[in-house]
């Protein structure tokens, strides 16, 4: 049986907007102090609608978005070559307007700007100093994809990187069952399989890293949040208990996207803003973002930064299992559209999104 489905239309706007609040003094909690004369190296996460950035008198003014009633708008002004800018800009969804002035001032003083859709999927990434690329390492990458043998090295190294860390992240964050022993015990035989010499391609060690990652989230099965309000924001009742990567969502086909339980949903924004993220930094280290070397053929998509993600992901699971652990949420936190999908509340995302950067 399914509790009444919430959205904004038959959620109480006080409540929405003290769980927003409690979400923005969350986020406060974890800003980084920054000494006197140190470069800020935090960056700037802004959420809801009206977002607006323009130059003013050589400026960049920066008003941050509106997520529920009553809010104290927040403004920010920053002067080129101010220690406290951003190093980089964070957009989760929402709206707003922008000029191609701010463009070229994020440019010239090489911030970075990159906007995340509520789906969990990047929309665009703007490197501060533009897209430089290192003729010696894009030539790396082209030489790993084409050479077999380097690719399959490559492969083995990165997967055994995200088993270790998976290992670290079960023992830590889930609690023991026959599921978590199973997973640990199909996580280190294929470590083991990965060094025995039988694969031989990196389609192989995908093969193989996706059995573990079946397991991987079996372990997860039971996994609760701790709900309050249930009277006031009724829940469905598949959010007592995570059950599934996958999305119930997407009908028969097991796709993590357009998520249907929160604690998927949270995931896919964890995982999309890290991405982001890294994306930045590839192509500030001068690495061509589109060629994939174990994510092959996807130069429509930023592939080698899907492969560089792969042993960061337990370690971003790590993090959202800790929070979601230690914290009490709320229907409110949460909107489900008409399609089942579920969708968090921007100050939420914003929360999540601090965790992540």
């Amino acid at each position: 049986m399914l509790h009444s489905p919430i959205h904004p239309g038959n959620s109480d706007a006080s409540d929405w907007a003290e769980r927003s609040e409690n979400w923005i003094s969350e986020v406060a909690k974890l800003a980084k102090k920054r000494k006197r004369r140190e470069r800020n190296s935090y960056p700037l996460i802004l959420c809801g609608n009206g977002v607006s950035m323009r130059v003013e008198n050589g400026a960049l003014v920066i008003r941050e978005g509106f997520t529920h009633y009553p809010q104290e708008r927040v403004n920010h002004r920053f002067f080129r070559g101010d220690l406290t800018l951003p190093p980089r800009i964070v957009l989760l969804d929402g709206s707003g307007t922008l000029s191609f002035e701010v463009l070229s001032w994020l440019g010239e003083q090489g911030v970075a700007l990159a906007r995340v859709k509520w789906t969990g999927e990047v929309a665009i990434v703007a490197s501060g100093a533009g897209f430089a690329s290192d003729r010696k390492k894009v030539d790396w990458q082209n030489a790993t994809r084409a050479d077999d043998a380097k690719r399959l090295a490559f492969a083995v190294d990165l997967i055994h990187r995200k088993l270790i860390a998976s290992i670290s992240t079960l023992e830590q964050h889930i609690a023991p069952s026959p599921a978590h022993e199973r997973a640990v015990s199909k996580v280190k035989a294929t470590i083991d399989r990965l060094f025995s010499g039988e694969i031989t391609e990196a389609a192989g060690v995908r093969a193989l890293e996706g059995e573990c990652a079946a397991a991987y989230f079996a372990a997860w099965q039971g996994l609760s949040m701790n709900w309050k309000a249930m009277a006031r924001h009724p829940i469905p009742d598949d959010w007592l208990a995570f059950s599934s990567r996958s999305s119930l969502a997407n009908g028969l086909k097991p796709k993590n996207y357009n998520a249907s339980h929160p604690v998927n949903a949270i995931l896919n924004y964890a995982y999309t803003v890290k991405l982001a993220q890294m994306q930045i930094q590839a192509v500030a280290d001068g690495y061509d973002p589109t060629l994939g070397i174990l994510h092959h053929g996807r130069r429509d998509k930023p592939a080698f930064i899907f492969d560089l993600i792969e042993p960061e992901r337990p370690k971003v699971d790590a993090a959202v299992l800790a929070f979601i652990q230690s914290r009490s949420f709320s229907g409110a936190d949460f909107v489900i559209r008409p399609d089942g999908v579920c969708r968090l509340s921007p100050q939420l995302a914003r929360m999540v999104a601090t965790l992540i950067i």
